[in-house]
Parts: C-alpha cells; structure tokens; sequence
C-alpha cells in the first residue's frame, strides 16, 4: 500500500512573534515494513536558520529558528510511503514474558533499537504499582510475552472510554488509568507503563492511521488525524527486529493501515513540534491531516 500524507499545522498568535525556535518531527521512519519514496516540509515565514539531525532514536529533526516578525506559523508536511508488514503471528506465538524479560536484559546491544531503553521508567511514563497489577493479570507464569500483550490490549480497549476532554497532552499515565478515559496517547502511555512494571520492553510509537469515510461519502480534507500506540519488543525470533506493534485504541496489531513517523521513549521523545515562542498573548492551534491511500479514488 503507498499513502499520500498530508500534515498541516497552523499556529495564531494574538501578538507578535518577533523569535521562535522549533523542533520538526515529521517525517516518517524508514525500516520495518515501510519505505519514505518522498517527503517534503514547507514552512511559513521562512526560517532564519535550519538545523537537520538525527537523534539517537534514528528520528529525524529538523530545528528552525524564526527572527522575522510574525503574527502566524504555518509548517506543511507532505510524504508518500509505501507500507508493507507481515502477518502478525498467530496467539500465544513467542517465548513467555519471563524469557523475554531475561532475554532484553542479556542483551548487549546498546542501539537506537535494542530492548534496553524501553524497559525503565522515561520522562512522561513512570512506573506505577496499580498499572503494573492492571497488567499482571494478563501475564500468568509462562504465558507468551504477545499473548498477554495482545489480552492486555483487549482489555484496555473493553475497559477505557476514548475521550478527549478527559485528557491533555500533558496528562500522566497513572491519572489517565484512574479516569479509565483519555486518548491515543493516554492508552499507549498505559500499555506501556504496565509492560514495563512488569519488566517487559514497551516503546511509544507515533504516526498515522489510514481511516475510511462512511460509505458513499467523500473523504473529507484534512479529517484524519496522528495517532499513537504501542511497540512490544517479544524476542529475536518475532517480528523484524524483535518488535511487534500493538494499537491499544483500535484493539489491533498493528499492519498496513499504520504509518510510523517515529518510535522512542514516551510521547517527550517524538512531538511532532515542539519549541519556545518570544511573545504575549494568546495563541490558537489548528491542525489538518490526510492519509490518503493511492489506490483510493480522488
């Protein structure tokens, strides 16, 4: 399947903006399952400066410094990916949790995507004991680290409320668990809090979700929207990389309907933009955003 992308941001500021500085995470992750053809970024007013890098996480980052006056900030993202992913395993497929737990501790890989990383607390995903029990009841002794990923998955679809006024992008974890209500942050945020209680290497990922109009409508400009769930990693021997994508919102593992933009930490590590503004005042956010397969009419 090859997507079009489309990412439109736009911020309003009451006052003047006489400097700016941002950082861009937008384009999407190359490797498993998936290949950028093109990606393009057009930002409003021009930069002053640009800074493109690669974290240690293999996000690529652009960093933009605004010195013209400005009264809005407009950054468009546009991509085509093509995106191919194998049948996930079947259930129960896989070592037990405590194989894999002991396993992702021997590892001695120190890379961008080896276990390591992703089993300790992280900035906006701290460790908490009622998480870590909501979760342990997926996990008996010997179970599968996927099966008792996949049922944990299933259980936070049956047993949270997609909400989004219960949340804010800055809601943790343990407070999104007690309203049982949040986002497609707050549920990966979640997963991953109990995964890791347990022991178990759990990585946020970030990107976008094909979603389909009603039939016979049209597909609406600028109706979809980013999205977010969660990477187990389950041993060498499954998936590409050890890693499985796990989608805690839409109940499902994840395949070609996902596109990755970036896997890391916790949402701290990935934002799409983030910055600091010199001004006053209010400002107002709009954000727009297509996934269009090409295989769709126009």
């Amino acid at each position: 399947m090859i997507y079009t992308l489309r990412h439109l941001t736009t911020y309003r500021y009451a006052r003047t903006v006489r400097f700016a500085r941002c950082n861009l995470r937008l384009r999407p992750r190359d490797g498993e399952g998936q290949r950028v053809l093109e990606s393009a970024l057009h930002v409003a007013p021009e930069p002053t400066r640009r800074l493109e890098r690669r974290d240690f996480f293999g996000l690529d980052t652009l960093t933009l410094t605004l010195d013209e006056p400005h009264r809005e900030f407009t950054v468009e993202a546009v991509s085509r990916v093509a995106v191919e992913r194998p049948a996930p395993p079947p259930p129960e497929a896989g070592p037990s949790w405590e194989a894999v737990r002991a396993a992702s501790l021997a590892l001695p890989s120190l890379g961008p995507d080896g276990p390591a990383h992703f089993q300790f607390p992280s900035q906006r995903v701290p460790l908490d004991p009622a998480v870590t029990d909501y979760a342990r009841t997926s996990f008996l002794p010997g179970r599968s680290a996927y099966g008792g990923a996949v049922e944990l998955m299933h259980r936070i679809r049956e047993d949270f409320r997609f909400d989004a006024k219960a949340t804010t992008v800055s809601t943790p974890p343990a407070e999104a668990f007690a309203l049982r209500a949040g986002v497609c942050q707050d549920f990966a945020h979640v997963m991953i809090a109990g995964l890791r209680g347990l022991g178990l290497p759990a990585a946020y990922v970030s990107g976008y979700l094909r979603t389909r109009p009603p039939p016979g409508r049209p597909r609406l400009r600028g109706a979809d929207a980013s999205h977010a769930w969660v990477a187990l990693w389950c041993g060498p021997e499954m998936g590409e990389g050890g890693w499985i994508g796990l989608d805690p919102t839409n109940d499902c593992v994840v395949r070609d309907n996902h596109i990755v933009v970036a896997r890391a930490r916790d949402y701290a590590d990935v934002a799409p933009i983030d910055g600091i503004v010199a001004s006053a005042g209010s400002q107002k956010l709009t954000v727009e955003v297509d996934v269009i397969p090409e295989d769709e009419a126009a």
